[in-house]
């Protein structure tokens, strides 16, 4: 990534250059072979000043000096060498010169320009001023050499930049790539920073969001993966332990037995669809539980619980008013939650176990409580993985209060009270 921005940007800056130096390279040849010209021109006019009109008596004329790498010549009428350095010959120039006008030419290897001497409206000589071409191409040389080292600085400040401006540009996508090897190797927590380029931003952004919803959707599945062995481990066992018992008594009614047996396959069937419904919240609403009395679920629920809590050699006692008990509540939701207090109080309480319904005009309120007594935290029981077992009963339990629009609290801990709250609708 870093190499391939350098290597874009100084093509682009090369070319650039390119277009830039090649025409400044013609106008520099330009400039310099008018600018000599210009200088000879001069030279050749100061020069002109010092002819008098007697030059063509053959009197001496004393030129003044020329440049170094220049030099000046007098030439008659005739085309003559009379004074100066140059060939005897004046040549091209001097010829045109003699016309009356300002002559340039290149011929020899010499840059010459003529210029005329007139005297009384009459040219009677020509000023030739030469320097070599060697020495403009020298000068023009040294020119160009100065635009090369412009080019070559300012190609070496590109590489700079553009060393920089990778550096910029691929230390966000270099950081949202280590975020995704995080990912990769099971870090869920990993997010892309922030940067400053809006669209690396962008694209953190919605990788941030992927990640998030993925998160999610891992979280609901590992979820409904505890929450269905914790619900389902004990139907299974009182159905398996009720079967065995049919099996092991000769004397025992075959039809009882398999009616209990239904009775709690039926029970695993709502078990199992609650939790699946459950788990789809997450992605979209559920069918609401079909409404049962609340005196009837107690009812189910003392069936099942009855023997379990009798072998410990505790009780397990409920109770409800007449009205409270016809109150219709979302049965499937409820059974689960009844499950799961039981369950909790078996494992985690003391003595005999309540499980009452209260009616409380708005609201129905259903109480399940022990005698024991502990030090808990009405806030972080209901946490997955907190507590003395697995940490998942409570917490599902308030998941199913919640999707039923109601909320599981500690009401008490001496002793320890659970209470259910579920909103009555106008009908009920």
């Amino acid at each position: 990534m870093r190499a391939r921005v350098v290597r874009v940007a100084l093509v682009a800056a090369a070319v650039a250059l390119i277009l830039l130096a090649v025409p400044l390279a013609v106008a520099v040849r330009y400039v310099f072979f008018a600018d000599e010209r210009g200088e000879l021109e001069r030279d050749a006019m100061a020069a002109v000043v010092q002819v008098g009109p007697d030059f063509t008596a053959g009197d001496p004329v004393e030129l003044p000096g020329a440049r170094p790498g220049a030099a000046l010549a007098l030439y008659d009428a005739a085309g003559r060498l009379r004074s100066g350095t140059g060939p005897a010959a004046g040549g091209d120039a001097v010829r045109r010169a003699l016309d009356g006008g300002v002559a340039q030419s290149g011929s020899g290897g010499d840059l010459v320009v003529a210029v005329p001497v007139s005297s009384s409206e009459r040219v009677i000589g020509v000023i030739r001023a030469s320097t070599s071409v060697r020495t403009v191409w020298a000068r023009i040389l040294w020119g160009w050499a100065a635009l090369l080292g412009l080019c070559l600085l300012a190609l070496g400040v590109a590489v700079v930049v553009a060393r920089r401006q990778a550096s910029v540009l691929a230390a966000p996508l270099e950081a949202l790539a280590r975020t995704s090897l995080a990912i990769a190797d099971g870090d869920l927590t990993a997010r892309a920073a922030h940067s400053t380029i809006a669209e690396i931003d962008e694209v953190a952004r919605a990788h941030n969001t992927m990640v998030r919803r993925l998160s999610q959707l891992l979280e609901h599945e590992r979820n409904f993966t505890s929450n269905a062995s914790h619900q389902l481990r004990t139907p299974l066992t009182g159905l398996q332990l009720g079967l065995e018992a049919a099996l092991a008594d000769p004397a025992a009614d075959p039809r009882a037995a398999l009616a209990e047996a239904a009775e709690r396959s039926r029970h695993l069937d709502d078990t199992i669809e609650e939790v699946l419904g459950l788990a789809r919240t997450g992605t979209g609403t559920t069918p609401r539980a079909p409404q049962q009395p609340v005196a009837d679920l107690l009812e189910a629920a003392e069936r099942r619980w009855h023997g379990a809590f009798a072998v410990d050699g505790r009780r397990l006692e409920t109770a409800w008013e007449p009205e409270a008990g016809r109150l219709p509540v979302p049965g499937r939701t409820v059974e689960q939650i009844i499950d799961i207090l039981l369950d909790n109080a078996h494992r985690h309480g003391r003595g005999t176990v309540r499980a009452t319904v209260r009616d409380l005009g708005t609201a129905l309120a259903l109480d399940v409580t022990d005698e024991g007594t502990g030090a808990l935290d009405a806030r972080e029981i209901f946490e997955r993985g907190v507590g003395e077992g697995s940490g998942i009963g409570l917490a599902l339990a308030r998941q199913l209060a919640a999707a039923a629009e109601g909320r599981l609290a500690l009401a008490s801990t001496a002793p320890t009270r659970f209470t259910l709250l579920l909103p009555l609708h106008e009908d009920a």
